[in-house]
């Protein structure tokens, strides 16, 4: 069905689907939707997979540069990033694997920046009770940088600061310390 939409949309653009370059492009583009938008059939019991753990740990969790791809849902244009994810645990902390698995389930839907910050966060919050989740992402929307404003060096940040990392600015500036880029640790 994507495909014949696809070809539709080609002929409307003035294009011939049936020359060499194009013949194959209705199925090509099919799939790389149902890839960017694989998120839609995932849902975050599945990602977790029961991957938190009761751990007597107070300390600030950070995974940050999480790679972002997503798809904006007004243009349907791409826009990508890094992530950057905190959270103070509760009683529990959570695999530090399933926090890029999140990030890539809510950015392989379409998408706003704003709502995939709070998603994220709030799935964490949802999940974890820890005493703070902050979530911040840095990305470039290609539906500013190539039609509209056209702004090539424009760049959208956005964050979600929810428990200690909202009502204490002290936690919230160590935390984008901890973010700002470097050289490698490595």
């Amino acid at each position: 069905m994507i495909e014949e939409w696809v070809a539709k949309i080609l002929k409307e653009l003035g294009e011939d689907v049936h020359r060499e370059g194009l013949e194959r492009t209705p199925e090509r583009v099919a799939k790389a939707l149902q890839f960017l938008t694989s998120g839609y059939q995932q849902d975050v019991k599945d990602v977790l997979n029961d991957a938190l753990f009761v751990e007597d740990y107070d300390e600030m969790v950070v995974v940050k540069d999480i790679d972002v791809f997503s798809m904006c849902e007004h243009h349907l244009i791409p826009f990508f990033g890094k992530c950057h994810v905190a959270y103070l645990p509760g009683k529990k902390i959570i695999g530090l694997s399933k926090i890029p698995r999140l990030v890539e389930m809510f950015s392989r839907r379409l998408q706003i920046q704003e709502r995939l910050t709070t998603q994220i966060a709030y799935t964490l919050q949802d999940a974890l009770k820890p005493r703070g989740v902050a979530v911040v992402i840095e990305a470039i929307h290609l539906c500013m940088v190539m039609r509209g404003v056209e702004k090539q060096n424009s760049k959208a940040v956005t964050s979600a600061m929810l428990g200690a990392f909202r009502d204490r600015p002290e936690t919230r500036a160590e935390f984008m310390e901890l973010i700002k880029p470097r050289g490698s640790v490595l």
